[in-house]
């Protein structure tokens, strides 16, 4: 029949059509079983690290090593370097806003693993408070730090010689008047980085004990634990640069002091009472069950 070669090079053209669809698709899945793998073994080994006892103590000789110390590698550090620059494009997005987006990853990790773990709709209340608790100190870190400028300062312009500067005894005033107002400001940013940094490493922790226990544990979970893992290693990188190339060492001292006070009498005392938010994981496992 005349119809007969031409429909057999139709069915020819389709198979050859479909073969790079078919081909696409299956390295597509290899793909996607592949990243699904990377995803659950580095989480799986992001929570044992952040799980164990002595590494935790270990991360929190890091910080204090990095305050205490980082201002002295400033002569051999590359001033070209972007965390040189104090307004480099990490600062300016992710320094001002860094109890947000840890406010964001960290409360979304948290309700998901309270309530995977317990299936209560109540169970986030617990994680909620704590951040809310936090929220409530970096306004009154703020306040403090500023009350200590305030208090500590004078107001300041570049003036011809023999000019007298009119007597501005307070900050609103003497900003007001165009002048500068100079006093002892502790530095937020580093207070900002380390509080969320001892934050992240307290509420990651939990994890460890919610994989072992054998709760639900899916892609989209894990995805979120390593986003907050990525978010705790950029926040150590800011604080690092921080005191490396911070233009005043007893500030940023002092603010890294506060809030690491701030985070002792919370999670190391306050959340230990009955009438308390609670440590991260209180409430979501078996009493006898031994802590990571």
């Amino acid at each position: 029949p005349r119809g007969g070669p031409q429909q057999g090079g139709g069915a020819m053209a389709g198979s050859g059509g479909r073969l790079p669809l078919v081909l696409l698709a299956t390295v597509a899945g290899w793909a996607l079983a592949l990243a699904r793998g990377l995803v659950f073994l580095s989480s799986e080994r992001c929570a044992w690290l952040l799980g164990a006892p002595c590494l935790r103590r270990a991360y929190h000789a890091w910080l204090a090593g990095a305050v205490l110390l980082g201002p002295l590698l400033h002569p051999f550090a590359d001033p070209h370097a972007i965390l040189a620059n104090q307004r480099n494009f990490f600062s300016r997005t992710f320094v001002a806003s860094a109890w947000g987006w840890t406010c964001i990853l960290a409360g979304g990790f948290a309700l998901l693993v309270s309530y995977g773990a317990t299936g209560r709709a109540l169970a986030p209340l617990r994680p909620l408070a704590r951040l809310a608790v936090g929220t409530g100190l970096q306004l009154a870190a703020a306040a403090a730090f500023g009350l200590v400028e305030e208090l500590t300062g004078y107001c300041y312009a570049p003036l011809p010689a023999g000019t007298l500067l009119p007597p501005l005894p307070d900050r609103p005033g003497c900003l007001a008047a165009g002048h500068r107002w100079r006093g002892y400001l502790p530095s937020r940013p580093a207070f900002l980085l380390t509080f969320c940094c001892l934050l992240l490493a307290e509420e990651l922790a939990v994890f460890r004990r919610y994989l072992a226990r054998g709760h639900p544990a899916g892609a989209p979970l894990r995805l979120v634990f390593l986003l907050n893992v990525v978010l705790l290693a950029l926040w150590n990188l800011l604080l690092l640069g921080t005191a490396v190339y911070g233009p005043a060492y007893g500030p940023q001292l002092v603010g890294a002091a506060v809030a690491t006070l701030a985070w002792y009498l919370t999670y190391q005392g306050w959340y230990r009472a009955r009438w308390s938010p609670g440590r991260p994981g209180a409430g979501l496992f078996l009493k006898g069950e031994p802590r990571a």
